[in-house]
């Protein structure tokens, strides 16, 4: 049996007075239940052994439940150790089996606990405030001698930081983990870790060290420099000024007495070590020549070293902090506001650290080497993934080695750095000149990367000179999944690989640039891909903390979290909805209930600030205009979106309130539901079941929520086929509409066309990606190809590891593998694999078998399918203590033997019941193999992609033969241009009696007023011939306000040989007395974006 505390095997230092004790039965016979279970708790290992639970005894208890026991047994305090185990008893058993011994120990538990305090070193700095320069410090190295005189039984470390840190004791490092503490809002709660020390402590001398670095604590974080926030516009010293550490080592000898060693004045501290900088987005400096031999062993000499100060003895420390606000109210623009902030040191609340350890998890070596340049060279690790390397270098005294990475190469072979932006991104390394050579290995940075550039290297490398080392945060994997389809196969590795390089303390957005943050309409769609492929409870138990603790004044959970600074409003529908789909979802996969309880007075008052800015029970336009993020072609109005995510966190909270015993809030929700779904019904669903805001999103959205009567959703996924159909077979969808897409159309009779998109290798999709060369999942379909580059996409935004379109290998599970919980925690299981039709996919043979397994919180769950010779196969894993409900896709269940035996009489599986075409078994636990008569006809119609129907175009489908003409510019004539001169980044050229625009720079724009206020139903006609896939977008703004991102409309132009008139529509009825065009969302110096020809732009008013 697997004994798991908390989520976590063998926990040290928790500081929940109640944990939960979970264990996972492994057995490989059928129909193995528990009926029964005893829980013994003990102070020490002897006791347990002797079956003695000091602590608790729960006794026998009756009952099949092995999650989420309730610690009740004595009170817990702080710094106690607890030994358990659990007997199981199975039904008609007297003897029951024992798990091995397990343990946990309390961390301190109360504030008086603390003897230690905040050290620092003499900050005399003033404040940076240079935004063209760097400001990188060193890390310090803290350290003090003890002597330790009698036998150790017991030593434990409690140690924190507000930076980031790494222990040592004796010489030997403390631990494994990166990045400790963690990413927190440091002015409310901090973590600390626990470590068991006690092989470290050594009779006699002994001496303590910590690395301290700036960390999310007072580093560069997010954005913040690129976009003028934070301390000073320098993105930089968000929390604080000055990083500050807190230790404390507390040792239990054998006579019962204890010593104490906490950070106070004693220590010492230097500055004058290797690493001269250390930034996590920025990178590292290490001079090997200061390296401080023994620093952290007895008998050093640290006489040159500084004594450290009290953390609140460097004062008060005030600056300016600003951040991009958006106006309460729309049309004023956004404004980057500054307020004073003092970035002294204020001490948090102080918290066990709940989550998963930044580790090295994996080696990757370098599969190639080329030499750019003399002394400069180019690494290829043929895998993207997040974390630093190893270098091995022989050099001279003084020699300095740049190390820059990047994640993709320029046709030329430069390394691509484009998209990390403001990110520096680079280590530095300079050599002590030992003649056996040195090993650097950067210890507070890391890096986005599948390219290492290693410039002024000496001599000539070899494929060893550099070697990856994968960092992420300590999930353990789950899943497996291998198909008939080796690129279906790459892009489950790929999706895999970009999860693992973006769960680092938190869910980030991308790995590379200056950004990394925890962005929560990215993680409301992954999340549950995220938990099929990893073990993400106590991962997600953390950042959930976060979460809740960023919720904004209104009630709206905002954009990212943490939320360092705001950048426009604190908002964006979807994005907000996180703080209720997350806990939901882990919920779901974990049958865990205390997320519910700890998330749910957030929760409870971002439904109140829904129902507040709620109009008749529907959403509005409001918040950042993220939506659809990056979807193709036509935009999905944002107040519809923000409809269909109302009736989903509704309906998940009427769920989650059933669950925890809430049942007036149940009802409520409930109601709350119903009535979104009628006003949704009344407004957008038309009688024959397609939905009038003409997107796939729209309708894989409505289809999702489950706003569609169940007699028209055959319907409205038969509009989206059509849809798909008329775009040539192929997707449209952003970040909100692809994760739902696959699986509404497998849910509404259109499987053959989601296997279909899924097997696609053209643009876009995520075969397109691999068939470029993709090793993770990009925040693009098309952000590199062969034929242009980068030429296609604004570098600045273009990252090659963001998991967002990864949310498609939920669906691979849940439908292609068939691997479902029926009810939270995979108590319950469902196994319903689902081939597509023989003969579906005129263009790559369709999918036929699958190997799949999830290693769920009670045990592996595996589905393994086949269609061979005219039978259908399936091979199925169901842990102990659950059942299973199995569909064969058969309408002959006389057919279907297991294990080459008829199912009449058998003992563990029954058939429930026979649908057309489907079996449904019970299954209870164990391991067995189907096969049955295959009930899967062959397709009537193979499906193939076309040449799409250009829906850039009027994909509202507006009729301007009754419209109005309120005003007109023609690029052609002078006196027209001359209106537009209020231009960035965009050149307007002349020549044949034609007008062409011309990017000049990134986020190019342009704008004219109108001679009179236009009002009414508005329509802004452009009338031009695109640049190959140009995004372009109109702003509008009333009389006297600015621009801002509410009121404006965007879409993916597809390049044409032909003049077209782009129509977009300005929502609601709105005074418009200017109105800006973006017309590229594409530059880059060293490609030909193109040009876009333009005639005229013209604003019409609707006939009414």
């Amino acid at each position: 049996m697997q004994l798991r505390c908390e989520y976590v095997e063998n926990p040290v230092g928790i500081d929940i007075t109640t944990p939960r004790l979970s264990w996972q039965i492994a057995s490989s016979e059928r129909g193995q239940t528990q009926s029964a279970y005893r829980v013994t708790v003990a102070s020490t290992a002897e006791n347990l052994a002797d079956n003695i639970g000091d602590l608790w005894d729960s006794g026998k208890v009756a009952s099949d439940q092995t999650l989420f026991v309730e610690y009740a047994g004595q009170p817990l305090e702080s710094r106690q150790q607890c030994f358990w185990t659990v007997q199981v008893w199975a039904p008609d058993e007297s003897t029951p089996t024992t798990g091995k011994p397990a343990s946990w120990s309390m961390g301190l538990l109360d504030d008086s606990d603390w003897s230690a305090q905040y050290i620092s070193f003499r900050d005399d700095f003033p404040i940076h405030k240079d935004v063209k320069e760097l400001h990188l410090p060193a890390a310090r190295q803290y350290r003090r001698e003890f002597s330790a005189t009698k036998q150790v039984k017991r030593a434990t470390i409690y140690a924190t930081a507000l930076g980031i840190y790494e222990l040592h004791l004796n010489g030997t490092r403390v631990g494994d983990a990166l990045f400790a503490p963690g990413w927190t809002d440091y002015r409310q709660r901090a973590y600390y870790n626990t470590y068991d020390v006690t092989n470290l402590v050594q009779s006699g001398d002994n001496a303590i060290g910590a690395w301290v670095a700036d960390g999310w604590y007072s580093g560069y974080v997010g954005f913040g420099l690129l976009t003028g926030m934070g301390t000073e516009k320098t993105g930089r010293a968000t929390y604080g000024k000055t990083p500050a550490l807190m230790s404390q080592l507390e040792i239990e000898y054998t006579d019962g007495t204890r010593q104490v060693i906490a950070t106070d004045e004693t220590w010492k501290v230097t500055g004058d070590g290797p690493i001269q900088e250390a930034d996590l987005l920025m990178g590292e400096s290490y001079d090997a020549r200061k390296e401080l031999d023994g620093w952290a062993t007895a008998g050093f000499d640290d006489s040159r070293w500084q004594s450290a100060i009290l953390a609140i003895d460097n004062g008060s420390q005030s600056a300016t902090f600003f951040q991009r606000r958006n106006p309460t109210k729309p049309g004023g623009g956004v404004k980057n506001l500054g307020a004073q902030r003092d970035l002294g040191f204020k001490r948090p609340k102080l918290e066990a650290f709940p989550g998963v350890p930044v580790r090295v998890t994996e080696e990757i070596p370098a599969k190639h080497v080329t030499e750019r340049e003399p002394g400069t060279f180019v690494f290829d690790l043929k895998q993207n993934f997040a974390g630093t390397i190893r270098l091995k270098v022989k050099g001279e005294t003084g020699q300095r080695i740049q190390i820059r990475y990047g994640e993709m190469l320029h046709p030329d072979g430069r390394l691509m750095t484009e998209n990390l932006r403001k990110a520096r991104a680079t280590d530095f390394y300079t050599c002590n000149g030992d003649p056996d050579g040195e090993i650097y290995v950067p210890r507070f940075t890391f890096h986005g990367f599948q390219f290492v550039e290693v410039a002024n290297f000496p001599g000539q490398p070899s494929l060893d000179t550099v070697t990856g080392l994968v960092l992420h945060s300590d999930t353990p994997l789950t899943s497996e999944f291998e198909c008939s389809d080796p690129m279906v196969n790459q892009l489950f590795k790929n999706v895999v690989w970009t999860q693992r390089s973006n769960f680092l303390d938190l869910p980030t957005d991308c790995p590379q640039r200056d950004e990394r943050m925890g962005w929560t309409g990215d993680a409301q769609a992954y999340v549950a891909t995220a938990a099929y492929n990893a073990d993400i409870g106590a991962f997600y138990t953390k950042w959930l903390r976060e979460l809740m603790e960023s919720q904004r004044p209104s009630g709206a959970f905002p954009g990212y979290a943490p939320f360092p600074f705001q950048h426009g409003w604190d908002f964006g529908t979807a994005w907000a909805d996180a703080g209720v789909i997350c806990p939901w979802t882990i919920w779901q996969f974990y049958g865990d209930t205390r997320v519910i309880d700890d998330c749910w007075q957030p929760m409870t008052r971002f439904m109140r600030w829904r129902k507040r800015t709620s109009v008749g029970d529907l959403g509005i336009t409001h918040g950042n205009a993220w939506g659809d993020w990056l979807a193709q072609g036509a935009e999905t109005p944002l107040d519809y979106i923000d409809t269909i995510y109302y009736a989903i966190s509704a309906r998940m909270m009427s769920e989650m309130a059933d669950a925890t015993g809430r049942q007036s809030e149940a009802q409520a929700y409930r109601t709350q539901f119903e009535k979104t779904k009628a006003a949704f019904q009344a407004k957008y669903l038309n009688d024959d079941g397609s939905i009038n805001v003409n997107t796939q999103t729209a309708h894989a959205l409505a289809l999702f929520a489950d706003l569609v009567p169940q007699d028209q959703r055959a319907s409205t996924g038969q509009h989206l086929a059509t849809m798909l159909g008329e775009n040539g077979n192929h997707m449209a969808t952003g970040f909100l509409g692809t994760r739902p897409l696959l699986p509404v159309l497998s849910a509404s009779g259109q499987h053959d066309l989601a296997t279909f998109l899924l097997q696609s290798r053209e643009f876009p999709s995520w075969g397109y990606e691999i068939a470029n060369g993709a090793t993770t999942i990009w925040e693009r379909w098309d952000s590199y190809t062969k034929e242009d580059a980068f030429g296609r996409h604004n570098a600045a935004m273009n990252s090659f590891s963001h998991y967002a379109f990864g949310a498609v290998c939920e669906w691979m599970f849940a439908t292609l593998a068939g691997i479902q919980s029926d009810g939270p925690g995979f108590k319950k299981i469902i196994i319903r694999p689902t081939p597509p039709s023989p003969g579906s996919n005129a263009m790559h043979e369709p999918i036929h078998w699958v190997r799949a397994s999830y290693q769920s919180i009670r045990g592996t769950i595996r589905s393994d399918w086949k269609l061979a010779d005219g039978r259908f196969h399936l091979s199925v894993s169901v842990p102990a203590n659950t059942t299973a409900t199995v569909y064969l896709p058969t309408s002959d269940t006389g057919s279907i033997t297991e294990s080459g035996n008829p199912l009449k009489g058998h003992r563990h599986v029954s058939v429930l019941r026979s649908d057309a075409n489907v079996a449904v078994l019970v299954v209870a636990s164990g391991s067995y193999e189907f096969s049955a008569t295959s009930g899967i006809a062959p397709a009537s119609v193979a499906l193939k992609t076309s040449q799409p129907k250009d829906n850039s175009i009027n994909p509202n489908g507006i009729d301007l033969s009754d419209a109005t003409k309120l005003a007109s510019w023609d690029f052609t004539k002078p006196s027209d241009l001359a209106k537009w001169a209020e231009r960035k980044s965009v050149e307007i050229r002349q020549r044949g009696g034609k007008a062409f625009l011309l990017a000049t720079g990134e986020d190019s724009q342009m704008a004219a007023r109108l001679g009179t206020p236009a009002s009414g139903k508005l329509v802004i006609e452009l009338r031009a011939m695109p640049a190959r896939g140009a995004t372009s977008q109109f702003f509008w703004a009333q009389p006297g306000r600015g621009f801002n991102g509410q009121q404006q409309s965007k879409r993916t132009l597809r390049e044409s040989d032909q003049l077209n008139a782009y129509l977009f529509l300005i929502p609601g009825e709105q005074r418009v007395g200017k109105i800006r065009f973006d017309p590229f969302a594409t530059y880059d110096r060293y490609a030909d974006v193109g040009e876009m020809l333009i005639e005229s732009i013209s604003v019409y008013q609707l006939a009414q």
